[in-house]
């Protein structure tokens, strides 16, 4: 398996984030916490014991839990990227410290698009959640910093001829269905919310990215220091192609919301082929008469 991440460096990146403590930089969790608390509220089931995983400041944990869906909730962090006197486990991101049917709620916030091996991360949710459990994720998307891409690409083939990748991948709807199939889930639901965060420059966008500890986790990243006139024409790239008409720059979050069960035998199914009791052919003539 090609290793697309350094675990080490995101796991350095939101060591240094948490140490550096920039409250305005939770901005985009709290805003996850609470549309991923609103979709659990709409759900008619109440559910005993859930976990989230990797969630940083405990937000989305809070505002399950202040739903009432939930009974109880444990976190499960990365070392070293939590307030010492929390009540964590603490665990490498692609290894989680579940026993199997231990659970019947799990939720992720922002975490699955740094996972080398996300089908395997998401088999483990599965075992690890009862029969009729409920997986939650909220995953950035395609789209994410679309514009911030852009410039960079942009600006260091105009500056060297080449361009080395400094914004990682980040899957569609389409990736994460799939991949909730393949991991045993049922019934998968994923949908997009776009979000649109100003800023006065691009300098202000990076910072940003930096407390949340976003920056380039990559493991083919280039370990040449980026020349200062690299950042200096994507910031003019930037202001050309991505402002409004106050001079402030727009910044994309696409964010994939998901929901899957485990399986269980009250769920609904699909017909088997050929079980159908109407053609397609005579159900459209009775639609057009």
């Amino acid at each position: 398996m090609d290793m697309l991440f350094d675990q080490s460096l995101i796991t350095a990146n939101r060591r240094r984030a948490v140490k550096a403590g920039d409250p305005r930089s939770a901005f985009l969790l709290d805003l996850v916490a609470d549309e991923m608390a609103d979709r659990l509220s709409v759900v008619e089931r109440t559910f005993d014991k859930g976990v989230e995983l990797f969630g940083v400041t405990g937000a989305t944990a809070r505002a399950c839990l202040s739903t009432g869906k939930v009974k109880s909730m444990t976190r499960v962090e990365l070392e070293g990227t939590t307030s010492a006197d929390a009540d964590v486990t603490l665990a490498a991101l692609e290894h989680l410290p579940l026993e199997p049917k231990s659970v019947n709620l799990v939720i992720s916030p922002l975490n699955l698009h740094l996972t080398n091996d996300t089908p395997g991360v998401l088999v483990q949710i599965a075992r690890a959640l009862v029969a009729d459990g409920l997986f939650l994720a909220a995953i950035p998307g395609s789209g994410t910093l679309q514009e911030l891409r852009d410039v960079l690409l942009s600006a260091e083939a105009e500056l060297t001829g080449g361009a080395s990748p400094r914004i990682i991948p980040f899957a569609d709807v389409r990736d994460v269905g799939g991949l909730l199939q393949r991991a045993g889930f049922a019934l998968p639901v994923v949908d997009m919310e776009n979000y649109t965060v100003r800023y006065d420059t691009i300098f202000d966008l990076m910072k940003d990215l930096r407390a949340m500890g976003m920056a380039n986790p990559l493991a083919g990243r280039s370990r040449r220091p980026a020349s200062r006139a690299l950042f200096l024409r994507a910031a003019e790239l930037y202001a050309e192609r991505y402002s409004d008409p106050d001079g402030r720059i727009r910044a994309t979050f696409s964010i994939l919301f998901a929901s899957a069960w485990s399986p269980h035998e009250s769920q609904q199914k699909p017909l088997k082929p050929g079980s159908a009791k109407v053609r397609l052919a005579d159900a459209l003539k009775a639609a057009q008469s």
